[in-house]
């Protein structure tokens, strides 16, 4: 049965329905598809707040974390009020608060081999703002797996990255920029390194941008580039992605098959690689 907008859904969707490239079909669209974002921290709270903005009728949100005062510089879906409260719980309550439109499935737990293929593979698309690389992998490695789009960002001091990861081969995998994940003890993460909070804000925007694109089928995406975002000087540029014949994941001979999943120190702690 055709989805019919009620005078409120025609108000509080009126700037996307005199788009030409959305509509009343497009945002029907976005009424009946779904979005998984893994972390409610900084890259999460913007995208969870424009994905439910504009519509999407279902959003997931993973994040085991609480609320803590120095989050509350950049992951601006919480407020002082929060404090020590679950994440995906106060999440979950401001995008009710502000569009009772979108139904949200608040994961308080870890991300793992035995339960991520089951959180992932009822979304059209997800959306990683994960903060460590053995999440990101394993997020990238089972929507590869599934078929789903993936929609990754990452961010430190005053910069900011993003690309997209299409299903089906001629695209390029997460692995393809990475092939594996660095050892720990090279990483520097927000808590070592600062970074700016409206910069976070930025690419988590851009993110909801990537992911409403590609619920809409709109084109143009960055499954082929890479965007990169230098606050202090103000600049975009794009750098050209490729597939990679080499990839162990998705080249010619791949040797990943299945699922692995790294400890912090980023080392295999566990995998169902086939022999």
């Amino acid at each position: 049965m055709d989805l019919v907008f009620s005078e409120d859904q025609i108000e509080r969707y009126s700037r996307h329905i005199i788009l030409q490239q959305v509509g009343g079909e497009g945002q029907k669209k976005l009424l009946k598809s779904s979005a998984l974002v893994i972390g409610a921290g900084g890259l999460g709270s913007p995208a969870l707040l424009y994905l439910a903005a504009a519509g999407v009728g279902k959003l997931g949100v993973v994040d085991m974390d609480t609320v803590e005062l120095s989050n509350l510089q950049r992951q601006i879906i919480h407020r002082t009020d929060d404090l020590r409260r679950k994440k995906v719980f106060s999440a979950e309550e401001a995008i009710t608060r502000l569009n009772p439109d979108c139904q949200v499935e608040a994961i308080s737990e870890r991300l793992t081999m035995d339960n991520v293929r089951d959180i992932i593979r009822s979304y059209d698309v997800a959306l990683d703002g994960s903060d460590n690389f053995p999440t990101r992998f394993l997020v990238a490695d089972c929507c590869r797996f599934e078929n789903i789009a993936l929609v990754s960002a990452a961010t430190l001091r005053f910069e900011g990255q993003l690309m997209t990861m299409l299903p089906g081969k001629g695209n390029p995998c997460y692995r393809c920029y990475i092939p594996e994940p660095p050892p720990s003890d090279l990483v520097l993460n927000c808590q070592e390194a600062g970074v700016l909070g409206a910069v976070v804000g930025v690419m988590g925007t851009l993110q909801a941008v990537e992911a409403l694109k590609i619920l809409l089928g709109l084109s143009r995406l960055f499954s082929h580039r890479m965007l990169i975002y230098d606050a202090l000087d103000g600049s975009f540029r794009t750098l050209k992605r490729s597939p990679d014949p080499n990839c162990p994941l998705c080249g010619d001979n791949p040797s990943i098959t299945d699922l692995v999943e790294y400890d912090p120190h980023c080392t295999i702690a566990s995998s169902r690689r086939e022999s």
